[in-house]
C-alpha cells in the first residue's frame, strides 16, 4: 500500500483536516503520479458538507487533478515515468457497456467510480480525492497533459473545462451561432472561451454589472444585465443556444423565452430545488431544455489536446491547502476569479 497524506472531511459538519490514509499499490494497468495541482470545483463543497446526500466520509474531494508520473504498471505503454498526466472525475468503470463502448463512461451503465465519494470497481474501498499527494489510477483514466500550457491553470480543464466543452461539441456550436452564457463563475468563463474559439457569437448573461469588463476580457462580444429588462427584451427569440451554469435557483422561464426557433437551453448547473417549466415556453418556437454532465475519455484528451493547440487554461487563484475553507467561502460569495486551485506544494 502506498501512504498518502491529504485533507478530508471527518463527517458534514467538519471543517477539512489533515488526513492520512493509503492507495493501492500500483498494478499492471496503473498510473502513479504525484499530484501538483488540483482544482476546487463547486461540487467539492457541496459534497464534503453532504448538500446532495449519499456522503462518504472521511472524503477527501478533488477531482481535477494534475501531476507528474512517478511510477507505471508493467502492461501501461501510454505513460512513461517523468510524464505529465492528469485526471478528471473518473477512476474507472465498467470499460464494456455500451457507452464504455462508445466512449462516454461518464455513463457507464453499471455505474462510473467517480474519483472520490465512491468505490473502487467490484470492492468496498473508498475513492480518496485530489486534496492530496499522490494519485493511483488505471492507466485508462488517466489523461496525458501537456507542457506547453501553465499546469495550474490546466487543472481546472477536467472538470469546468470538460464540462462545458462537452455541450458546445455535441450540439456542433460554431460559426454562425448565437450562444449566451448564463453565469460567469468557473464554468461560465470556460464556456465563453470555447464558445468564442469555436467561432460563436457570444453573450454573457449575469445578474451582476461588474462583470461586464471581465466577460468582454474572456472574448464575449456582448454582455446582458440580467436584472434589466429593457435589455432582455432586446434579446428575445434570439439565441440558438443557452450555456446555463448557475447552481442556485433561477427562473427558466425567464430564459427560455431569450431562445429562438429549435433554441436549446443546456444545463450544466445543478440547482438544489425543483423548477416549474411553463409547457408554453417549450412548444413555442419549438424550444428544448437539455442537460450535459462532463465528457468521455476520448473527449476529454480531445478537449485538453485542443487547448493545448489553441493556448485556453483556466483563470485561477491559487491558493495554500490550509486555506481551504477560506477558499470554500470566498466560494460561496462568489470572491473568485475564476477558480480556486490548490498548490499541493503547501502540503
Amino acid at each position: 500500500m502506498i501512504k498518502t497524506k491529504g485533507f478530508a472531511a471527518n463527517t458534514a459538519k467538519a471543517p477539512l483536516a489533515p488526513f492520512e490514509f493509503e492507495r493501492r499499490d500500483v498494478g499492471s494497468n496503473d498510473v502513479q503520479f504525484d499530484i501538483l495541482f488540483c482544482g476546487v470545483c463547486h461540487s467539492d463543497l457541496h459534497q464534503v458538507r453532504d448538500e446532495w446526500g449519499g456522503g462518504k466520509f472521511p472524503m477527501v474531494p478533488g477531482h481535477e487533478i494534475v501531476g507528474k508520473v512517478t511510477k507505471v504498471g508493467e502492461k501501461v505503454t501510454k505513460f512513461k515515468v517523468g510524464d505529465l498526466a492528469g485526471v478528471g472525475c473518473m477512476v474507472d468503470s465498467c470499460r464494456k457497456c455500451k457507452n464504455c463502448n462508445k466512449g462516454l463512461e461518464q455513463f457507464c451503465t453499471n455505474g462510473a467510480s467517480f474519483t472520490y465519494n465512491s468505490f473502487e470497481i467490484g470492492t468496498a474501498n473508498l475513492t480518496y480525492g485530489g486534496y492530496s499527494n499522490n494519485m493511483v489510477v488505471r492507466e485508462e483514466f488517466a489523461l496525458k497533459i501537456s507542457n506547453k500550457l501553465s499546469l495550474s491553470g490546466v487543472a481546472p480543464l477536467l472538470c469546468a473545462g470538460i464540462t462545458t466543452y462537452s455541450p458546445l461539441k455535441h450540439w456542433k456550436v460554431g460559426k454562425g451561432h448565437k450562444v449566451a452564457v448564463l453565469g460567469l463563475g468557473g464554468l461560465g468563463h470556460m464556456a465563453v472561451k470555447f464558445a468564442v474559439a469555436f467561432g460563436a457569437e457570444v453573450t454573457m448573461l449575469s445578474t451582476s454589472a461588474s462583470k461586464e469588463m471581465d466577460a468582454k476580457k474572456l472574448g464575449a462580444h456582448k454582455f446582458i444585465l440580467t436584472s434589466n429588462p429593457d435589455s432582455l427584451n432586446g434579446v428575445k427569440n434570439y439565441f440558438d443556444f443557452i450555456i446555463d451554469t448557475v447552481s442556485a435557483p433561477h427562473d427558466y422561464n425567464l430564459y427560455l423565452s431569450l431562445l429562438d426557433t429549435d433554441g436549446v437551453h443546456i444545463c450544466v448547473g445543478v440547482p438544489p430545488t425543483p423548477t416549474e417549466i411553463l409547457g408554453f415556453n417549450l412548444i413555442g418556437n419549438r424550444r428544448s431544455i437539455a442537460g450535459s454532465l462532463i465528457g468521455g475519455l476520448p473527449e476529454t484528451q480531445e478537449m485538453l489536446d485542443y487547448c493545448a493547440e489553441h493556448n485556453i487554461v483556466s483563470d485561477i487563484e491559487l491558493i495554500d491547502i490550509k486555506n481551504i475553507e477560506k477558499a470554500f467561502e470566498r466560494m460561496l460569495k462568489g470572491d473568485v476569479r475564476y477558480r480556486f486551485v490548490i498548490d499541493m506544494a503547501t502540503l
